[in-house]
C-alpha cells in the first residue's frame, strides 16, 4: 500500500517549496500468494534474481563468516561485480569474499591499530573491544588496481592503499606506507560519516578531533600533504550544527568539468529553531570541485559551500503537514543523463506523537533550483532568519568558476538555510 506524499527542497526559510511526487512506503511481510495477487507487486517484480544461493551455500562458509565474526564491527562494503569480489571492512581486518562462492573461506588482511594509540585510547576512557581498535570505515576505488582504505586506528585515523591488481585472482596486499586519516575518516567507529574519492581527491563529511565536536565538510589530498585541504568553518553553527552525515556523491552540472560538484546529504540541529529547540532538519549541501578557497580569513575554507533543507512531508487536513525530518539513508539512481540522476531519500520522523518512515524522491533540477535562491539571511544574533532582499553579491554565492577571486565578505551570503 502506498500513500502519496510531497517532497521538496527549500533554500532559505522564506523561499518557495518545490514540490515533487514521492511515496510513503509501508513495508509488509507478504505471503507468496499475497504478493502474486497484488497488481503493484507485479509491477515491481524482476525477471529473475541477480544471485541465487541454496540453503547449503548459506549453511556453510558464509554463515560461519557472518556469524562467528559478528562482533567485527562491519561498517563498509565495496563490491566489484566485474571482477567478482566483495571487500568488507571490519575490526582490525579487511576481508575479501567471492559473492558467487559464499562457501569459500574469505581471504583476510590483519590491520591493527598501533599499540601506543590503543594505550592512549584506553587512558582516555574508551573501551578496548568496541572503540580502541582499528575499525575500517572507508574503502574507495582509487584506480583499476588499488583501493584507498582508512581506519579509525584507535582514535588515531590512518589511511593506506590496498593492492588488488586486475587479474581473476586479486593480489590483496596492504601497503605498509601509512598516512594521516584526519579529515578523511572519523576517530570513532560509531560516528556517522561519508566520503567520496573523485579525481584523485577525497571529499569527506566527518569530525576532525578526538571528541567528535569539530565536524566539517573536507577536501583532502590523499598523497600525504596535510596542508592541501579545504574545509567548512570550524565551530560555526551556521555552516554545520551537530551534523550526522548520510551520503555524498559527485554529480556534474554541465558538460564542462569546471561545473562539477560534490553533494553531501546529512541531518543537523536546525539553526532556524529557537535556542532551546532541538529540532532536526535534513540537508543537501554542495561544493565545487575547483574551489581553491578564499583569501585572508578564508584560506583553506570553501567559498562555494551552499546548503538547503530537504523537505519530505505528507499533506494533511487544514494545511497541516506530517513532516519526516530525519534523513536515514540516500540512494542516487543513475540515468542515461549523468547530469540528472534521481535522488531517493529514506526519512523517519522525530515526532513524539507520530511514528513512521517515508521514501521521498527528488530531481536534480529541483535541487539546483533551490541553490539558485532565494537565500536566507540573519541580521544579527537576536534576529530571525528571513529571505535576503538585498543585492546579491557578484559573483553570486556558490558560483563555480576558476576566474573568480572570492573575498572574505562573500562568505556571509554563501551560508543558506
Amino acid at each position: 500500500m502506498t500513500t502519496q506524499a510531497v517532497g521538496g527542497v527549500r533554500a532559505g526559510g522564506a523561499g518557495p517549496l518545490l514540490t515533487l511526487t514521492v511515496f510513503l512506503v509501508q513495508l509488509l511481510w507478504m505471503k507468496p500468494s499475497d504478493a502474486d495477487s497484488s497488481p503493484d507487486a507485479r509491477t515491481w517484480s524482476q525477471t529473475g534474481p541477480r544471485l541465487q544461493l541454496s540453503h547449503s551455500d548459506l549453511r556453510n562458509g558464509s554463515a560461519v563468516f557472518w556469524g562467528a565474526r559478528a562482533s567485527g564491527g562491519y561498517q563498509v562494503l565495496l563490491l566489484d561485480e566485474d571482477q567478482g569480489w566483495l571487500l568488507v571492512g571490519g575490526k582490525d581486518h579487511i576481508y575479501l569474499l567471492r559473492p558467487d562462492a559464499p562457501d569459500q573461506t574469505p581471504r583476510t588482511i590483519y590491520w591493527p591499530a598501533e599499540r601506543e594509540h590503543v594505550d592512549h585510547c584506553v587512558l582516555a576512557g574508551k573501551r578496548v573491544e568496541t572503540e580502541c581498535a582499528n575499525f575500517v570505515r572507508l574503502l574507495q576505488p582509487f584506480n583499476k588496481t588499488h583501493v584507498y582504505a582508512c581506519g579509525t586506528g584507535a582514535f588515531h585515523p590512518q589511511c593506506t592503499y590496498l593492492h588488488l591488481g586486475h587479474n581473476t585472482e586479486p593480489v590483496f596486499v596492504l601497503s605498509p606506507s601509512l598516512e594521516s586519516g584526519r579529515g578523511k575518516c572519523p576517530f570513532s567507529p560509531r560516528e556517522a560519516f561519508t566520503a567520496r574519492l573523485t579525481d584523485g581527491e577525497l571529499y569527506a563529511g566527518t569530525s576532525v578531533d578526538f571528541m567528535g565536536a569539530n565536524a566539517a565538510v573536507f577536501r583532502a589530498s590523499i598523497h600525504g600533504d596535510s596542508q592541501h585541504y579545504i574545509r567548512t568553518e570550524a565551530y560555526d553553527h551556521n555552516w554545520l550544527n551537530e551534523p550526522e552525515f548520510v551520503g555524498s556523491f559527485s554529480i556534474p552540472d554541465t558538460h564542462s568539468p569546471d561545473d562539477d560538484k560534490v553533494y553531501f546529504f546529512f541531518k543537523e540541529r536546525a539553526v532556524e529553531a529557537s535556542q532551546w529547540d532541538r529540532r532536526v532538519y535534513s540537508r543537501v549541501a554542495r561544493v565545487c570541485k575547483n574551489d581553491v578557497g578564499g583569501k585572508r580569513s578564508l584560506i583553506n575554507r570553501w567559498t562555494t559551500f551552499l546548503k538547503a533543507r530537504l523537505v519530505c512531508s505528507v499533506p494533511g487536513p487544514s494545511g497541516v503537514d506530517t513532516q519526516f525530518d530525519e534523513l536515514e539513508d540516500i540512494f542516487v539512481l543513475e540515468t542515461k543523463d549523468p547530469q540528472n540522476p534521481t535522488i531517493y531519500g529514506v526519512f523517519s520522523t522525530s515526532s513524539s506523537v507520530f511514528r513512521g518512515s517515508a521514501v521521498c524522491v527528488y530531481s536534480m533540477a529541483s535541487i539546483r533550483a533551490a541553490f539558485n535562491g532565494p537565500f536566507a539571511h540573519k541580521e544579527g544574533p537576536d534576529y530571525r532568519w528571513v529571505e535576503f532582499k538585498g543585492r546579491i553579491p557578484y559573483p553570486r554565492p556558490g558560483t563555480v568558476s576558476p576566474h573568480f577571486t572570492h573575498s572574505d565578505t562573500l562568505i556571509t551570503a554563501v551560508i543558506t538555510i
